[in-house]
């Protein structure tokens, strides 16, 4: 199931990052950029992290669900639970943004 356009623009307004967060349709699915740092990914209506080991986040990635973006891929920290409380979303996001960047 492809993700809708309502739920990517749920996220937009639950980051609260403005034109900040953008994002790009990418083989059926979204993917999602802070700064024009690719960040996070909606495949199948849920929230994937684009994590690597250097993030310092808020919530541990340990403690979010993990699950293939798709079929064969590797596990990603899915952050659908963080969409209710922006502000933790928003933190997670910039975060792995700063790490990535680099």
């Amino acid at each position: 199931m492809a993700t809708d356009r309502e739920f990517v623009d749920y996220v937009l307004e639950q980051a609260g990052l403005g034109t900040r967060l953008t994002f790009k349709r990418m083989f059926g699915e979204y993917g999602f950029y802070v700064d024009g740092v690719i960040t996070a990914f909606a495949a199948d209506n849920s929230l994937f992290l684009k994590a690597s080991k250097a993030t310092n986040l808020p919530v541990p990635l340990i403690d979010l669900p993990q699950r293939p973006l798709f079929p064969g891929s590797k596990d990603y920290a899915v952050l659908d639970e963080l969409l209710d409380d922006s502000d933790a979303l928003r933190q997670m996001l910039l975060n792995s943004a700063a790490a990535l960047g680099r």
